[in-house]
Parts: C-alpha cells; structure tokens; sequence
C-alpha cells in the first residue's frame, strides 16, 4: 500500500509500514497532555481503581473502564479530558455538559475536566454510582402451558 493518512487516527503511515491504530494503550493516548491534564487523568484513574475490581483498556481513541461493561470513559482531547460517566438517571449539574441516552436504561453524562481539583465530589459519586450500577432486568413473563382450548358452542336464538 502506497503512503496515506490513516482514516481513524489521522496518522501518517509510510509505504509498507506496519499500522494498526485500534491496538493502542493508556500510555499512548495520554503521553501528549499537558501536565495539569495528566495529573487530572491520574486522579481520575485512582479514584475508579479505588471502587473494586474492573478492567482498564485502552480503545481507539478512549480509555474504557469496565465492569461486566463500560460504566466510564475518558477521551484525552488536547484542552481537556472528556469523561463520559453512564448512569441510570439523569442528572442535572453545571458540571455536566450533555446527557444523552445511550441504552434504555442508562444515560451518558459528558464532563470536561481540565484540573486535578476537578476531580471530586459530585463528580467521584457520579462514578461510583456508575460503577455500582446493576440495571434491574425485567422478568420474562413466563408460559404457563398451553390452555386447552373449548369449542363455543352456538348460540340459538
């Protein structure tokens, strides 16, 4: 393949150069913030490794964090991190700059944060309630068997 700019990532790729920008990781994607950006993201990252057992993985442009799915994310952008927290409620705060449903039953709630003392409380509640999250599955109504069905008789009349 000739030379080219990748369509996902906007890197250039030199001819017959090895490229593959969805493998990347936490290191990559944080390496060209500014110090206060990283410090932010740091604490960000503590602070959900706090709550318990998840996973961390890096994913085209995001850095995902997972229980049994994503309950936040953080896409590094060059002025702030987004972080989009997915909650089962909709929450109304200056500090948040958009929801949108994202399922039927979670809402995607979209931060910037551009300081390490940015990242506290609501904002750390926000991601604990994220992360604590279990949506209630709603039971599937069961079939009792088929009813053994009856001839009307006619009516005369």
């Amino acid at each position: 393949m000739k030379a080219h700019e990748c369509y996902h990532c906007k890197q250039w790729v030199e001819k017959d150069e090895a490229h593959d920008c969805w493998t990347t990781t936490e290191a990559a994607l944080t390496k060209d913030l500014s110090g206060d950006l990283q410090d932010a993201y740091a604490r960000i990252r503590e602070t959900a490794v706090e709550f318990g057992e998840q996973r961390i993985y890096a994913s085209h442009s995001s850095i995902m964090f997972a229980r049994k799915s994503c309950f936040f994310f953080v896409r590094p952008k060059r002025n702030f991190l987004e972080v989009v927290i997915f909650l089962g409620r909709a929450v109304k705060s200056a500090r948040i700059k958009k929801v949108v449903a994202s399922s039927k039953t979670k809402r995607a709630h979209i931060i910037q944060v551009r300081h390490r003392d940015e990242v506290e409380a609501p904002m750390t509640d926000w991601l604990r309630e994220a992360y604590e999250y279990e949506p209630v599955k709603k039971a599937k109504p069961r079939n009792h068997g088929s009813r053994k069905k009856t001839k009307k008789k006619p009516r005369n009349g």
